[in-house]
């Protein structure tokens, strides 16, 4: 599980919910991976059809997938909350993180662990989960900082969080980080769409220009 250093600003950073139709977008972000970084991720060298065959197995519908994005709505960072299948378990989840490596020292791996924290809380799940390799000391420092117990097994390593129950204040809390995430994600929107509007736009202009300059040429023509 590839993850961020947790020692970047302070500053708010907007975590989105995903859902089906950012499948594209979670599948570039994955593929974009370092090999060690996708190592780290997964827990072995995954090759490209293992990653599309993990995000086409995405269950959107049980799991709660979150992600950041730049301003151009790229996904640069993206964690995986995924609840047991097991009704045994069923107060329990698993957490899964990658970060783009030119996003790395913003903390986003520790701000995505810790929304899916105040979230796994809201759902009722009363252990976290975490299977890294003891090699992954970033995830790993993230995981004893909120106060995990790490049990390492050779070059694996298993993290368990246990987590108070959810309150009022945490529940108000995620209610009003997703409004602001949708918010941020919608104005993105806005603005990549501007964008390609007004690069449209000067395209046509640049067309005319240069049909203009061509018709002045000697020989050009002249419309008559």
């Amino acid at each position: 599980m590839a993850s961020g250093t947790g020692q970047g600003p302070t500053g708010w950073i907007p975590i989105r919910s995903l859902s089906p139709r950012h499948r594209p977008r979670i599948l570039t972000h994955l593929l974009a991976l370092k090999p060690e970084d996708r190592y780290l991720r997964f827990g072995y060298p995954a090759t490209d059809e293992q990653v599309e065959r993990y995000v086409t197995g995405l269950k959107f519908e049980r799991d709660e997938i979150f992600g950041v994005f730049n301003r151009r709505l790229a996904l640069v960072a993206m964690a995986h909350l995924a609840y047991s299948v097991d009704p045994q378990w069923a107060t329990c989840a698993e957490f899964g993180v990658s970060v783009s490596s030119h996003q790395r020292g913003r903390g986003l791996g520790a701000r995505l662990f810790n929304h899916a924290v105040m979230h796994a809380r809201n759902q009722g799940v009363s252990m976290l989960f975490i299977h890294a390799l003891s090699e992954n000391v970033a995830m790993l420092k993230i995981a004893r900082h909120a106060g995990a117990k790490v049990q390492r097994d050779g070059s694996e390593s298993e993290a368990y969080l246990s987590l108070p129950l959810a309150t009022l204040d945490s529940q108000l809390s995620g209610m009003m980080q997703e409004q602001m995430a949708e918010l941020d994600y919608q104005l993105k929107n806005q603005a990549q769409q501007f964008r390609a509007w007004l690069a449209t736009v000067q395209e046509i202009r640049q067309g005319v220009r240069d049909a203009r300059h061509a018709s002045h040429k000697p020989g050009g023509s002249t419309g008559q």
